[in-house]
């Protein structure tokens, strides 16, 4: 099977955006590849939240979910769109941080609100409080897709229960979708991705953002990049490295079982008492 992965360095102008994130899905498709995924927040990454009020559509309205979903359909390829950014009827006015899955013929097969809210301080000059603008979803979603698919998106990655338990209720494939920060992303990116793989012998597929975002004329966001794939036994079958672009790789199904009957973590869990 061949997947496609896209990596942008969105900003905030979700035309734009999509404009170029049309051009790298048609590239994978053109280099062969039947299930493409995008990076968290494909739409727009924006940093002022009176931009984000302007900018961002309720799902139902979102230009860039219509013209996904359409060009899927046209190429005859699944794509797991890493997440949008969306407006919801929520009273306090927060938004949703959510992954769809879309089929070949162009409908949103599932979709995923992202879990685990990026609340955290880095330094005195980087600070995340993601649930102040983004309200957290409380489902974990496994996917009938070409293989098994379970999603997620970026901070979910450092919450290993969830990938287990998506594995156990019968995921091949986990997809993490990110716009992981450069400070986080150098330290822990490539290990947590690799771990995750390895506990679960699932295939991890994490398409990102990368560079900077924004101009000079308000903060700047750094992204990580370093799209990857991960084979069931750890192995590191793709890393997209730190520009945007496109890239397709051939992964095998069958190494799934191969890695979990080697080692069958999945199936080995003990009862135990807390300290």
């Amino acid at each position: 099977m061949r997947i496609g992965l896209v990596q942008l360095s969105v900003g905030p102008d979700p035309t734009a955006n999509l404009q170029v994130t049309e051009e790298l899905i048609k590239k994978c498709a053109q280099d062969r590849a039947t299930w493409i995924f995008t990076p968290e927040v494909t739409n727009l990454l924006e940093t002022r939240s009176e931009l984000q009020e302007q900018k961002l559509q309720a799902q139902d309205e979102d230009v860039t979910l219509r013209a996904i979903s359409a060009l899927a359909k046209a190429l005859d390829v699944s794509v797991t769109i890493g997440s949008l950014a969306l407006r919801t009827a929520d009273a306090d006015g927060r938004y949703a941080n959510r992954s769809f899955h879309i089929g070949s013929d162009g409908q949103i097969v599932a979709q995923y609100d992202k879990i685990h809210m990026f609340d955290v301080v880095l330094s005195d000059t980087e600070k995340f409080m993601e649930s102040s603008r983004y309200r957290p979803g409380s489902k974990a979603v496994l996917v009938d897709a070409p293989l098994n698919l379970g999603m997620s998106v970026c901070y979910d990655l450092r919450f290993p229960h969830l990938y287990r338990m998506l594995a156990k209720s019968g995921a091949e494939v986990l997809s993490v979708p990110a716009a992981f920060a450069q400070t986080t992303g150098e330290a822990h990116w490539h290990v947590l991705l690799r771990a995750r793989a390895i506990e679960t012998g699932c295939f991890v597929v994490a398409a990102a953002q990368t560079g900077k975002h924004g101009n000079g004329n308000h903060a700047l966001r750094k992204t990580y990049g370093h799209s990857l794939v991960v084979d069931p036994w750890g192995h590191v079958l793709l890393d997209m490295g730190t520009e945007p672009g496109h890239a397709v790789v051939e992964i095998d199904p069958a190494a799934v079982g191969i890695a979990r009957n080697r080692v069958p973590a999945i199936t080995s869990d003990r009862e135990f008492d807390a300290p």
